[in-house]
Formats: C-alpha cells, structure tokens, sequence
C-alpha cells in the first residue's frame, strides 16, 4: 500500500489501463487514404513501385516518400527495467509502448518499440545496425552498464543516424539545464563549482561528460560509487569509463568529498545522502537527488540542514522535476527535422541551454492559464515544468539549428520563426492543459459525489478519483451493492469508501426540510418530496451537495441529459447573473473545437449567446487556447438571407459594446468559419484564423451537430461540459466510459468547468 500512496495508483489499475480498449499503449495507423482500389493501387502496386524507383535513384528521397523521417525505434533488450532490474526483453515491452507514446505526446514523432532477445552486445550491435534502412532514429533505452556505453559507441560510430541511450544523455541534458539555471541564481560560474556525483552508473558517467563538456575543469568533479571516491591509483570496481573520471583527491568516502563542495549530483540509491553530510557543504549548496523513486536525501530532510539549498529531484511532487521528458522528444524532433547524422555534443549542450533559457522566460498568460498557476524562475523553478508547451518550438530549434552549425545536418532549415510556428502546430494545447489540470485537482482535492455508484463505469472513475489523489469521491447507492461491486473490482479496502445510501442516511430529514421549502410553492407536497430524496439519487446527490457534504457531483449514465439536469434543477440553482449550458470539446491531433451550446438552451436570445460566448471563451482559455469565436448560422454575413439572424447580430452588437478581450464574428456558415480558403472570401472577417469556439444558434442544431461529430469525426470528445451552475455539476453521456467520467469529475473538481 506505500508504494500505491506514493505512485498515486494501484496494481489493479494500472492493468486495467493497459488491457482495456485494446491491448498495449499503440496502434498503426494510415497517414493516407484507403477507401477505393485506386487508393490501394497508389498506396501499393502498381503506384509504389514510382517512389520505390525514386529512392533507388537518390537515398535522400526516402525522406520525401516515405515516413522514415519521422520514425524511430525505441529498442532494449530489458537488461535494466527502470528500477526493477533485469527482467528480459519481453517485461520490458510495456515501458518502450510508453516510451513509443512518449514521442508522440510530446514531439509527434511516430516510435516503435523493438525488443531484443539478447544480452550479447555484439549480437545487439548487429541486429540494431541491420535496421538503419528502416528508421531516423535510434533510442537505447533500459540496457545496463557497462554494455550501453558499448552498444552506443559502436552504434554512433556504424549508423549514419542519429542514436541516443536516453538513461544517459536524457538525464544529463535536464540535470544540466537546471544546473545552469542553480548556479545563476547562486552567482557562481560553473566553471568555478566543485561537483560530487554520487553513482556510476549510465546516468551519472553521462552527467558528468556532459557538465565538463559545458567548462567544468575535469579536477572539480569527483564521483563516487559504492566503494567511495574514483581517484587516481584506485584499483577495485575500476573499469574504462570510471577510469576516465579519476582525480587526485584525499578523500575516501561520499561524507570526506562534500567537504566545501558547491554542487551534490546523486543519480545512485535512496538515502545515499545523510542530513549531516551536506552541513559541511559550501554556501548555497545546489543539491540534485535523482535517484528514483526515493531520492538520495528528501528535499525536507536537506531544507532542515541547510535552508539555503536549490534542491531538484526526479519526482513531480516536488519542485524541480528532473524529467526526461522535457529532453529526449525534442532533441530527436530536431535531429530528424534536418536529417541529422548523429546526436553530437553540441546538440546536447544546445538542448540543455535552451531548456535552461526557457526556464527563466516570463510564462505566458495561456501557459499559466492552463497551468492555473504562473511559474517564475527561482529556487523552486529552476526546470520548465514537463507539459509546458513551448518546449518543442525552443528545444527543437536549438537543437536544429546546432546540427546545422556544428556540420551533422543533411537538411537546412532556412526560416526558423517560420520552422517554429510549424512545430507548434504539431500539437495540441488541450492534451498539455488536461495533464496540467490533473495536477491542479490533485493538489487541491475535493469530495465528488458519484450518484451512480452501482454502475461499474461510474464505480471505476470514483476509485480512480481516489487512487490517483484528486480527492475523495462519495458514492450513492444501497450500500451492500456498492461494496459488493467494490469487492469484484478487487479494491482492497471497500469499507473505507464513503457510501451513501438514502434509505439509511441520518441526512434525510435535513434534505426534506431543505427541498420541501425550495419547492413547496411549485406545487410539490412533503411527500413528494420525501419520495423524490428517497427514490431519485440525482436528487439526493444533489441535496448532499447542497447541504456541504460534496463538493460536486457526476452522474448521467442511467438517464438522458434532460432529465438529469431537471432532477439537478430540482436541487441547485445557476449562478448569480448565469445562464447554465453545455460545451462539447471536440480534441483533434493538433486542434480543439469548443462547440456550445449543445444541451440546454432551445432557442437561446441574444443575451444568452453572448453570455454563452464569453464563458465559452473562458473556458478555452483555461484549455490552453487563444479563443476566436465564430456565431454560427445557416447564412453568412446575410447571404442568404433569414428570419432567424436577428439574435446573432444583436449578440455580436452586444459584444462589440463589451469589448471582451477575444476574437469574435459573425453571423457565418462553418465553412467560412473553419476553412482558411473561404475565409479569404471575407477579408474584413475579425477573425485571424479559424474559429475554435463555435457558438450553435439553437439547441437542435448544436445537439446534431455534437453527436455527428462525435460518432463520425473519429476525434476524441469531451462533453457535454456543464457550465454554469451555483455548484459543480456535470452529466456525463450515457455511452460514458470511465475515463470520460473521471475526466469530467476532473474538470469540475479543478475549477476549469461548472
């Protein structure tokens, strides 16, 4: 159970992830058409055989005609599986999938993952080599030391691409950038800094290249390993790669080398680092605790001792995250955007500069907004946070631009302002805002009624609310059918969730008293009353909302939305001065569309379609997004004309009188809303680009055009979002699967909507 505290979810769970939908974490899927037998014919014979003949002609065309360019393999022979050890080739499968779905996330760089069956390095080396016609790239991943500091070298030196073994170089690019940024804040060069690297290993061997290569003198550094310090003359546990990093020194142990040291670098064990060592360390000491999942000294232990340290660690509940993630996408983004051959140290070192740069750059509002909180440089920020956005435009760059100088690169790119709009448009800043938005909810966690808890979709999003720290889901139902259900979905502890039940709750008497005075002049006597809280959970979850024993609610799998929200309606009011609606988030690869309003208002009034427009907005921005609103109708600057566009202008008219900060225009048709080629039609349109918050002029219209989109647009769908109401509320669709649910309970819970 420690470790599931820590980790923030459980074994259960984490199977459950990756069996469900369909097995693993990736898929294949064509980048062209496939519908006719002339797509066919063009995708595959007779039509390949002209790229094929291209590429035989001049190899530089595979990067034209194929998706090699793009491509790299993700390959270990599961010799070192994170911190478990040597588990084989096969166990390490699901980590290089995530790997794989790494690249994507982040960079949009497609990755497979390949598994060798083998510990022999030279059998590796070969087998790795062989595939150069099939990829861009090469990541080493999970292969212990010393083999990975030989399969690299041989590799780099027989493969005309670029090849990286991530646990090393991933590690020391990040330890790096925010040792740059440490030593500015202290004052200090880190030429003039004395270094203690505690650990041997791939990652710390690696670090230490790297910091010297950046001007450290190679007499500043001493790393240790278990059997102390790696001096000169030493002759036990030596190998070539230690070899390389011995110095004269006095010193016999971790405790004797810290003496007046400037810097700790710990990629070795837990607990490597006593509390009493570092007293003894020099002013302002930077202290990096890498080792992970418990690092080397906790950063409260090494506060307590020594106030004045810059602390880093590999953990994301602590400030200063030293994540790979922030290195390993990007370098390969832009090693492959201008062909690289190799991954030099200049790239590296431009990669660790530019994260370092970015770190001290003012945030920008959309950042911080998706962030919900705004991130300065300082002692505790001292690494861009994993999910900023800017990540791939900056580190990208700097790494492109650092192959072409230093003579590595087959491509040139020509325009960089122009190279990085491009890379922003790879992705999309929903998928960052979302991940962000979790952190947010967990570190504000709140009591989340679920009022469907008998349904197993809505029973495994309350236990993943739980298990993953966003806070402590209620579940109503009768109780022994809920802990039977909490019994079959292996929870090991079903009676420490809280149930309830109205049948049994002492809260019923409040709850009628409360609902019979808000509905007793509409016609509803005590007893109906009574039986509404007795029968209609909605009712009841709301009324534990209402009366401060919930901080929101989810329900929606067992009743159509209309009804919900009436039995909601029953129970809680909108917002002081609000119109409550619903938002449809339609999530493409690298755009989101807001479509509002999708579930309530029939035939909203311009009063209520600027007001839809401007929390709409609202909630792109919170999203991550530069809203540009579009109020959409069958007719497009009045032509055709109409008997329904009277309420679009005025809430345009509106609009214009409030000046509200956004993009806005209409009314239009989609097309001149969506297409950039129509949209030239119209170049006095306020609109700077397509519009990615659609205001629907009716309820009908936006209800089909949501589930069309939905069931046929093959786009990942969040929604309906419920805005507006005095509590959090959301009402998931029937169809809901339990991430959909546990993503709205997210929502809610971290502010975003409701």
């Amino acid at each position: 159970m420690a470790e599931e505290k820590q980790t923030g979810f459980t074994e259960r769970e984490a199977l459950f992830y990756h069996e469900t939908i369909r097995p693993g974490k990736i898929e294949i899927v064509a980048s062209k058409p496939m519908a006719t037998q002339r797509d066919l014919s063009l995708a595959y014979s007779p039509g390949v055989a002209h790229p094929v003949q291209a590429i035989a002609d001049d190899p530089a065309n595979a990067a034209r005609y194929t998706a090699r360019s793009n491509l790299v393999a993700v390959i270990t022979n599961g010799t070192a599986i994170l911190g478990m050890g040597n588990l084989g080739a096969l166990a390490a499968k699901p980590v290089m999938e995530g790997k794989a779905v790494l690249f994507k996330r982040f960079a949009d760089v497609d990755a497979i993952d390949i598994e060798l069956d083998t510990e022999d390095p030279e059998a590796f080396i070969n087998a790795v080599a062989l595939m150069e016609p099939t990829f861009g790239g090469i990541n080493l991943e999970d292969i212990k030391a010393p083999e990975c500091f030989i399969i690299e070298a041989a590799l780099r030196d027989k493969m005309n691409i670029p090849v990286m073994h991530d646990d090393q170089h991933g590690t020391a690019i990040i330890a790096v950038a925010g040792l740059i940024n440490a030593c500015e804040l202290t004052g200090r060069p880190l030429k003039d800094c004395k270094m203690v690297v505690a650990g041997a290993g791939a990652a710390a061997l690696a670090c230490t290249a790297l910091v010297k290569a950046m001007g450290m003198p190679h007499e500043n550094v001493i790393v240790c390993d278990r059997d102390g310090p790696i001096y000169r003359g030493r002759e036990e546990s030596m190998d070539q790669w230690k070899s390389a990093h011995a110095v004269d020194t006095d010193a016999r142990s971790l405790e004797e080398a810290l003496v007046g040291a400037n810097i700790f670098l710990g990629l070795s064990a837990a607990g490597a680092l006593k509390p009493e060592w570092i007293a003894h360390m020099g002013d302002q000491p930077i202290i990096f605790a890498m080792a992970n999942p418990i690092p080397e000294i906790m950063p409260e232990e090494a506060k307590a001792v020594r106030p004045d340290a810059i602390i880093a660690t590999g953990r994301s509940d602590y400030p200063n995250q030293v994540n790979n993630v922030l290195g390993f996408p990007f370098i390969f983004r832009g090693a492959l955007d201008v062909q690289a051959t190799t991954i030099n140290e200049e790239m590296k070192i431009a990669a660790a500069e530019a994260i370092a740069r970015l770190a001290r750059e003012r945030v920008p509002e959309e950042v911080a907004a998706a962030y919900g909180v705004n991130h300065q440089f300082g002692r505790d920020y001292i690494i861009p946070a994993p999910f900023d956005p800017r990540l791939i435009e900056v580190v990208s760059s700097a790494v492109a631009k650092a192959a072409m100088d230093s003579g590595v690169a087959l491509k040139h790119i020509e325009d960089f302002e122009e190279y990085a709009h491009r890379l922003k448009s790879r992705l999309n800043p929903t998928t960052a805002a979302l991940t962000n938005i979790y952190s947010l909810a967990k570190a504000n966690p709140s009591r989340m009624v679920f009022a469907e808890a008998e349904e197993e979709v809505a029973l495994r999003a309350a236990i993943q609310f739980r298990d993953f720290g966003y806070g402590e889901p209620i579940l109503v139902g009768r109780t022994e059918k809920v802990r039977e259900k909490l019994v079959e979905l292996a929870v090991d502890d079903p009676d420490s969730y809280i149930i309830e039940n109205s049948a049994l709750s002492d809260k019923v008497p409040a709850m009628n008293e409360y609902l019979y005075k808000r509905l007793q002049r509409r016609g509803y006597t005590e007893r109906d009353v009574a039986r509404m809280v007795n029968q209609e959970r909605n009712v009841f979850a709301a009324l534990l909302v209402a009366l401060g024993h919930g901080d929101g609610m989810i329900t929606g799998l067992t009743r159509t939305f209309s009804q919900s929200a009436r039995e909601v309606g029953r129970v809680l009011d909108p917002k002081p001065g609000a119109t409550p609606f619903g938002i449809h988030m339609m999530i493409g690869k690298n755009h989101t569309t807001f479509l509002a309003d999708t579930t309530i208002n029939e035939r909203p009034t311009a009063e209520e379609l600027a007001h839809i427009a401007t929390e709409t907005a609202s909630v792109a921005r919170r999203m991550g997004h530069e809203p540009r609103v579009a109020f959409l109708s069958y007719s497009t600057f009045g032509n055709p004309s109409g008997q329904w566009l009277d309420n679009i202008r005025a809430a345009v008219a509106l609009l214009d009188k409030q000046e509200p900060g956004f993009e806005y225009e209409g009314e239009m048709a989609p097309d001149a809303a969506l297409n950039p080629k129509v949209m030239k039609l119209y170049p006095f349109s306020r609109l700077s680009g397509p519009a990615n918050v659609l205001i629907m002029p009716g309820l009908q219209s936006a209800n089909l055009s949501a589930k069309l989109l939905r069931e046929l647009g093959g786009e990942a769908t969040i929604g309906p979002m419920m805005i507006g109401m005095e509590k959090p509320v959301q009402i998931a669709p029937m169809t809901a699967i339990a991430p959909d649910m546990l993503t709205l309970a997210v929502l809610a819970s971290a502010g975003v909507v409701g």
